[in-house]
């Protein structure tokens, strides 16, 4: 197998930097693809610094892919060269089990593969590097813009992360949805449920986030920590999409829902939330929820209902060289609302290596 040229690191203590790694020449039915795009998921952090306590090393990070086709296994029949693809979260699953047979294969029972870090037979290596090589079936259509291929990126992990539970709940026309933080997820959160044609409200601790809520879409912005803007919302949404990543009370926003209303959690603190009163969930058969990405067949429609209306995540390109100084950035949040990696900056990283 050919070596090539990735960014990534042989341990949790250490930087990332250049590195060399093996990628399979494509088979039968693989798609070989040349990587333009990078987004930077806090997921890449947590893993290249095993935080998750489960990294497998030499860690090659990278999951919001965009790039060409550059070739094509010869029972390859969706994908021509040139055209411009994405990969997401995963490359594989086991393909046999009930979900995997309904479309959702981020719930295989078995485990899917992730695009780095799979715990399957091998390592894998995700989108800091040259190249990457994916069965067709889990590569994605892109029918964006041109100019805005660098803002597609995170739609292949924050933009479905969003819209498979915006749809899931029927978000859309006559229903109330709140969207908690504005951080990555939170603002496509925003910006898909208002193309839904939802009525949405953001809620956000940060009282200087209302002009850029508003920008993408809210009908109303709501100032968490204010509990006289939470009580003007009790018992009125139909849906809330928590995407905060750090232990906070749910109670606030149980108390926000109606009858047979839905909370649905997307972040996974590493410490749990406080425990929420079981008489806000019996007493209005409201829901406490969570959702993991979307299938491949769901991500492609998202994708394509992004296509159709421009919506794109608002990013911050950077080099190679500055990942991990964005990491640190992060930790700050000291970024609006994604870095996305310019991958013709690796080789010019690996050449000064």
């Amino acid at each position: 197998m050919p070596l090539i040229h990735a960014y990534g690191t042989p341990s949790a203590t250490t930087p990332l930097g250049p590195l060399d790694i093996e990628r399979r020449e494509p088979g039968a039915h693989d798609v070989k693809i040349a990587i333009r795009w990078c987004g930077v998921c806090h997921s890449d952090l947590h893993t290249v610094r095993n935080e998750w306590r489960n990294t497998l090393y030499p860690s090659v990070p990278g999951h919001e892919i965009v790039g060409e086709v550059v070739a094509v296994g010869n029972a390859v029949t969706r994908f021509r060269l040139g055209e411009t693809v994405g990969v997401g979260c995963m490359v594989d699953s086991c393909q046999h089990c009930a979900t995997c047979a309904a479309g959702e294969e981020q719930y295989c029972e078995n485990g899917f593969t992730g695009t780095y870090n799979g715990r399957g037979q091998v390592n894998t290596w995700g989108g800091y590097s040259e190249h990457i090589v994916v069965r067709e079936k889990f590569v994605l259509h892109i029918h964006h813009k041109p100019e805005l291929l660098a803002a597609v990126a995170p739609l292949l992990c924050a933009g479905i992360t969003t819209y498979s539970p915006l749809r899931h709940w029927h978000a859309g026309p006559g229903q109330k949805v709140g969207i908690v933080g504005l951080g990555g997820l939170g603002h496509m959160g925003v910006k898909i449920a208002h193309a839904l044609g939802a009525h949405t409200v953001l809620f956000t601790t940060s009282p200087d986030k209302i002009a850029d809520g508003k920008r993408f879409g809210a009908d109303e912005v709501v100032i968490s920590k204010d509990l006289a803007q939470m009580t003007q919302h009790k018992r009125s949404f139909d849906f809330i999409l928590d995407t905060v990543a750090a232990a906070h009370d749910l109670d606030a926003y149980l108390n926000l829902l109606g009858h047979d209303g839905t909370l649905c959690l997307l972040g996974a603190p590493p410490t749990p939330h406080p425990a929420m009163s079981s008489s806000l969930l019996v007493g209005s058969r409201r829901q406490i929820a969570g959702s993991l990405i979307g299938g491949i067949r769901e991500t492609q429609e998202m994708l394509d209902f992004c296509a159709e209306r421009d919506i794109v995540c608002d990013i911050e390109k950077i080099a190679m060289a500055d990942i991990n100084t964005a990491y640190e950035r992060m930790l700050k949040r000291d970024v609006k609302y994604r870095f996305v990696i310019d991958m013709a900056t690796l080789n010019q990283t690996a050449k000064a290596a």
